[in-house]
């Protein structure tokens, strides 16, 4: 990014007009008003949904992100679902400048693994973790965020495992973040030779069985999760052979210690190097490291693997049970383009049925917060007082104890609604310390703005506006009702915006997606 010295006048004067009413250091006060100029900020004037029922640009919006940002739905109107769609999957061309003045900081990131083991784990597992949701914050490469994410579960590493959060932000950056939008068998190869991956389902232990000892036979951990979790599913067909097999061919991958430290290698003398049968096809002997892309040629185009993919793609997307005719249609295009995953997103997010699943799922708790400070226009740096909320709602990033990834099934959720309605009505009441909402700013921009701040009194429409900015349709006459009622009864003789805001962020209706 290129800042010219003009540009920094305005920022300083920027952040000196609103270093008092942030609480942030200097630093922080700067890069906040920096990104305002940048358009990170609230439109002077915002559309909402006049519907009863949620607009399906809304819905589209609302799974395809991580929730909307005031004026995300005027833009998509403007442009249509396709060219907004396009412009996600080529992400690169977004300008997202903005948001690499929040995210880019954390200088862990950057490191090689070997470097990495200068830091303290809680360093890098809170560096890990705030950038990640400064990301699905602010970035405006939404769709993007979101396939890190899930990808960060379809290839999940607890960085709690032994050393492996020394290697994950090299995993993060050039595994999960350099191919997100890419083929998936170069994805599921450069996790097979990551140090993290080698690491946390032990394939760094993995050798040849030539000269069997109780330390020198093939580890299997690593090949079962191939299978079952990154490729064919638990019910793609494989048996304990093929799990056999695979883990021999995977033999002699290491990571070097202490000298170029987290660097992988191959270790040609503690790989099996004789014929092996994967799936009924047969990988011939003396294929030295090739045996990993044998194998994953074999895994990653077999029938069962496009099936998977596509039924997790759909969990995540459109429904906990998504029809088999829809996981059909995405399979048939992840096997015609080799698993381009541009290809497979757009055949989701087009197909005939999307549309039909509008609210059908709860949001897990990451997206909850993500989706609340979106669709606040929080201003946030992701400090431990925003991060602990992850934590109590047990959705800590790159935290999970097994290798499966955080559930995608809301009944997992349920027991922490506590923890959301604690933090729906603290945030909306500047209560969360360093996160910042300006509710004022946001109500004008929507048609809700209150005349006077010191009666409790709230209009219908005023009331409906607030409501549909969130949830993507007008209340219905129950739902206004209870917020009146409560209202009624608050003891606050202040603005009732925060309180009702954070009524309607705790509610069902924004709870679902």
């Amino acid at each position: 990014m290129t800042v010219s010295r003009r540009d920094l006048l305005k920022f300083a004067a920027l952040a000196a007009a609103s270093a008092g009413a942030l609480p942030l250091s200097g630093c922080e006060s700067i890069t906040s008003s920096a990104s305002k100029f940048l358009g990170e900020g609230i439109p002077s004037k915002v559309s909402v949904c006049a519907g009863t029922v949620v607009d399906r640009d809304f819905h589209f919006l609302s799974r395809a992100t991580y929730g909307l940002w005031p004026g995300d739905l005027d833009y998509l109107k403007s442009v249509g679902r396709n060219k907004w769609l396009d412009e996600q999957l080529h992400y690169e061309k977004i300008d997202d400048r903005a948001c690499d003045l929040r995210a880019r900081r954390f200088e862990t990131l950057w490191l090689d693994t070997g470097t990495c083991f200068e830091y303290k784990k809680t360093v890098l597992r809170d560096e890990l973790v705030r950038h990640m949701l400064l990301r699905a914050i602010y970035s405006k490469r939404q769709l993007y965020e979101v396939m890190v994410g899930f990808w960060s579960d379809h290839l999940s590493i607890d960085v709690g495992k032994g050393d492996a959060i020394y290697a994950k932000a090299t995993d993060d950056r050039t595994v999960i973040r350099g191919h997100a939008f890419g083929r998936f068998q170069d994805l599921i190869a450069a996790s097979a030779k990551s140090a993290a991956m080698l690491i946390y389902l032990d394939g760094n232990e993995n050798r040849s069985a030539a000269h069997p000892t109780a330390q020198n036979i093939p580890n299997e951990n690593y090949a079962r999760e191939l299978l079952e979790l990154h490729t064919m599913g638990v019910d793609g067909g494989y048996t304990q052979s093929d799990v056999y097999e695979v883990a021999r061919c995977l033999t002699g991958w290491r990571i070097r210690t202490p000298w170029q430290r987290g660097q992988i290698y191959f270790e040609a003398a503690e790989h099996d190097d004789g014929a092996k049968v994967v799936l009924g096809k047969t990988i011939a002997a003396g294929g030295g490291e090739r045996d990993l892309d044998s194998v994953l040629d074999i895994v990653c185009k077999h029938r069962s693997t496009a099936r998977h993919i596509a039924t997790k793609l759909l969990q995540h997307f459109v429904s906990e049970e998504p029809p088999k005719a829809m996981i059909n249609r995405v399979a048939k295009v992840f096997t015609a383009t080799d698993g381009d995953m541009r290809s497979v997103l757009k055949s989701v997010f087009s197909d005939k049925q999307f549309d039909q699943f509008a609210t059908t799922k709860i949001k897990r708790p990451f997206h909850f917060i993500a989706s609340s400070l979106r669709a606040l226009a929080a201003d946030t740096h992701a400090h431990s007082s925003l991060t602990e909320y992850l934590n109590r709602m047990g959705h800590a990033p790159f935290q999970y104890p097994t290798p499966d990834g955080y559930p995608d099934q809301s009944s997992y959720w349920l027991s922490t609604l506590l923890w959301r309605w604690n933090f729906a009505l603290s945030v909306c009441s500047n209560k969360v310390p360093e996160v910042t909402v300006e509710l004022p700013e946001l109500a004008t921009a929507i048609g809700a703005a209150t005349k006077d701040v010191k009666t409790k009194t709230l209009t219908k429409p005023q009331l409906d506006c607030l409501f549909s900015h969130f949830v993507g349709r007008q209340p219905t006459s129950s739902e206004r009702s209870t917020f009146f009622d409560y209202l009624a009864t608050s003891k606050s003789e202040s603005d009732p915006c925060p309180e009702l805001v954070g009524l309607i962020l705790s509610s069902p209706a924004f709870q679902r997606c």
